[in-house]
């Protein structure tokens, strides 16, 4: 379908000369001044505008006025008899994609016109790509509806806007790194790059040549000149995730970096300068390495000008459940299956359990039982084994130790009101087992 241009002018010949040349190629619609214009734009998607700068009751920067307003404004092009600095400065800062003088070149016209419809898609595609990033940033924002990962996140808040180095420590799948987006994202450097390095993911040599980058011939298969990631991170942020796995050699190039903030490459002598904020990593007890000598403490202390530790999930079960819908709700629409109901017994069992994983456990948990759920329900059906076998364990079942078993469960069952996650807990055993040992025995849903 073919683009709609929208020629302004007050001028009559003007207006049909430039609607007949471009006829063939876009949908053209005319107005003699601001005001109509306005109303065509009202009445339907406008993709170009190409404008009169001065007209009668509404001219050109008062039309632009209003576009800019819009949220997909078309583009613009001026084109005017009476050529002043002042107005074409000030039809620029409205937004106008372009401002031409009469008498008027169709060709170069032609011309200006396909640029600024390709400026205007442009511009429709990074709105697009920013609408992702939102949603994607919503969806791994962290959660924290429990009094500790307030405090964290107040913490963050506080640091974000500020240049200082953070350290950020707590166990494996916390959501370290989580916390290293929110901060960047919240910061000045926000449009600047977030580069991240595994330090414990490079053997010592590469991992020098990893940060810092490495001249050609600096080494055997150093074929060409590299930039490295602090380098790639001017301007941003560069998070050093397990920073406690840091070789000594490239602690002391960190360290003058921190102090000066200057490094040479590899196999180099040429100083390089650059303006990067390291926010850092690590589920080590970094002090404890520190006392140990495995980490150097003037760095460490350089890391540590804010420390930020994230609890273990199973310290803030408050968090559970937003985490659950958040997961969910992401999954499900990445997946193509949405979730509309989650069973009250899976949601139990999600709460009670002990996620040594912390988050990234329970978010594995969920994506697997939103890709495996039926009829838009997450229903016990799909909770996977290792969730169903915690705490597992079996009880004699012949003989009177058998009728014995078969009654603690049914009066469990019926002390918890058929709420079978709290009766294994009370039992020690197993979900998957107490509902294996409820089928075998024929045991009712409340114990009768």
């Amino acid at each position: 379908m073919a683009a709609t241009l929208l020629i302004v002018d007050d001028d009559k010949l003007t207006r049909e000369t430039l609607a007949g040349a471009f006829a063939d190629t876009y949908r053209v619609l005319i107005a003699r001044n601001g005001v109509e214009a306005l109303a065509c734009l009202a009445a339907g998607r406008v993709d170009l505008v190409l404008s009169d700068l001065q007209m009668p009751d509404m001219d050109g920067l008062a039309l632009m006025e209003r576009l800019a307003d819009l949220e997909d404004p078309p583009a613009t092009i001026f084109v005017t008899g009476h050529a002043t600095v002042e107005s074409a400065v000030r039809a620029m800062q409205l937004g106008a994609h372009d401002y031409v003088t009469k008498p008027i070149h169709l060709d170069r016209l032609a011309l200006l016109l396909d640029k600024a419809l390709e400026a205007r898609a442009l511009r429709a595609e990074n709105a697009r790509l920013r609408r992702r990033l939102r949603e994607s940033r919503a969806a791994t924002e962290p959660v924290a509806r429990s009094a500790t990962m307030r405090r964290v996140l107040d913490l963050v808040e506080q640091v974000a806007p500020t240049d200082a180095s953070v350290l950020i420590e707590g166990e494996s799948g916390t959501g370290k790194e989580l916390v290293a987006h929110h901060i960047h994202e919240q910061s000045p450097r926000a449009d600047a790059p977030l580069v991240k390095v595994n330090c414990a993911a490079f053997a010592e040599g590469l991992l020098e040549s990893e940060l810092f980058g490495h001249e050609r011939g600096a080494f055997t298969g150093a074929l060409a000149t590299r930039k490295g990631r602090f380098e790639l991170a001017d301007g941003g942020t560069l998070f050093l995730d397990e920073i406690g796995d840091l070789p000594a050699p490239a602690q002391v190039k960190l360290l003058r970096f921190l102090q000066e903030r200057t490094f040479e490459r590899v196999g180099g002598n040429r100083t390089h300068r650059v303006d990067v904020r390291i926010v850092s990593a690590t589920h080590r007890d970094l002090a404890d390495r520190v006392t140990r000598g495995l980490f150097r403490e003037d760095l460490y202390y350089r890391l540590r000008v804010v420390r930020i530790v994230l609890p273990p999930l199973r310290t803030r079960r408050e968090d559970i459940a937003p985490l659950v819908e958040r997961f969910v709700a992401h999954f499900g629409k990445i997946h193509g299956r949405p979730v509309d109901a989650i069973d009250d017994e899976v949601m139990r069992l999600l709460e009670g359990h002990p996620w040594p994983g912390n988050v990234r456990e329970l978010m594995n948990c969920l994506e697997s039982m939103v890709v495996t759920s039926r009829d838009g329900r997450l229903s016990m059906d799909g909770v996977p084994d290792h969730l169903l076998a915690a705490g597992d364990g079996d009880l004699p079942r012949t003989g009177m130790l058998a009728e014995l078993e078969r009654r603690a469960i049914a009066e469990t069952l019926l002390a918890t009101g058929g709420n079978k996650v709290e009766a294994a807990r009370r039992l020690g055993i197993g979900v998957r087992t107490l509902y294996r040992k409820i089928e075998t025995m024929r045991i009712g849903p409340t114990g009768d």
